[in-house]
């Protein structure tokens, strides 16, 4: 049986060693080999519905790209339902249905009756549709879950940048409901370092004039 293909598709993913060991691979995340090491050619993210929540596992530095970068483009087209469940917590869930379950009824929200603290209870917001709101802006969260390792984590370094290439200076960011952004992942130091970053798009739906001016993504 000729093996010679096979053996050439190992050297290229390999290099010329025996030594198969994916993280030390200096061939498999070199510049020449790299996706993503510059912004101007970034690794390509598409969202379509909202909300979304982007995982992001692996490693920069030594023998690889010190810089990694992400386009994350918003073409939305559906909003779903938002929802981000916390540990323990299940997500709420409304419905029209009026029938009576466990003798529990049927709740009635009406923001017009919900507008005053009660008991240190502050009122509900409700608001899922983006059809709703006049020119949109989407809320953006980026979040650093690094790895349990504090020598690690701290020479690694994870931004968000604006559809300018700008970096942004907060981990929160307001953008048009069609728009894009880009996602920073950095080493600081001449290491191989391993990453947890999570982008959660989605967070809030708002008017231009309901957000934080310095939140908003500069044009």
């Amino acid at each position: 049986m000729d093996v010679t293909q096979e053996i050439l598709r190992n050297v290229e993913i390999y290099g010329a060693s025996d030594y198969t060991a994916p993280h030390q691979l200096s061939s498999s995340k070199a510049l020449n080999y790299a996706h993503g090491a510059s912004i101007q050619k970034p690794i390509q993210e598409r969202v379509t519905v909202l909300p979304r929540r982007l995982n992001y596992q692996d490693t920069v530095g030594l023998f690889g790209t010190e810089n990694v970068f992400v386009k994350v483009d918003l073409k939305i087209i559906d909003t779903g339902n938002l929802c981000f469940e916390e540990p323990g917590w299940l997500c709420l869930r409304i419905s029209a249905d009026s029938e009576v379950v466990n003798t529990y009824y049927t709740a009635v929200a009406d923001p017009a009756l919900d507008l005053e603290t009660v008991n240190t209870y502050e009122p509900a917001q409700i608001n899922n549709n983006l059809a709703q709101i006049p020119n949109p802006y989407v809320g953006v969260s980026l979040a650093n879950l690094k790895t349990g390792n504090k020598y690690i984590d701290a020479w690694f370094d994870v931004r968000l940048y604006t559809k300018a290439r700008e970096e942004h200076p907060y981990d929160e960011m307001y953008l048009p409901a069609n728009d894009y952004f880009y996602i920073g992942f950095h080493a600081r130091n001449t290491r191989r370092l391993p990453y947890n970053v999570e982008c959660l798009i989605g967070t809030a739906y708002k008017t231009k004039n309901d957000v934080d001016p310095r939140l908003i993504a500069k044009v």
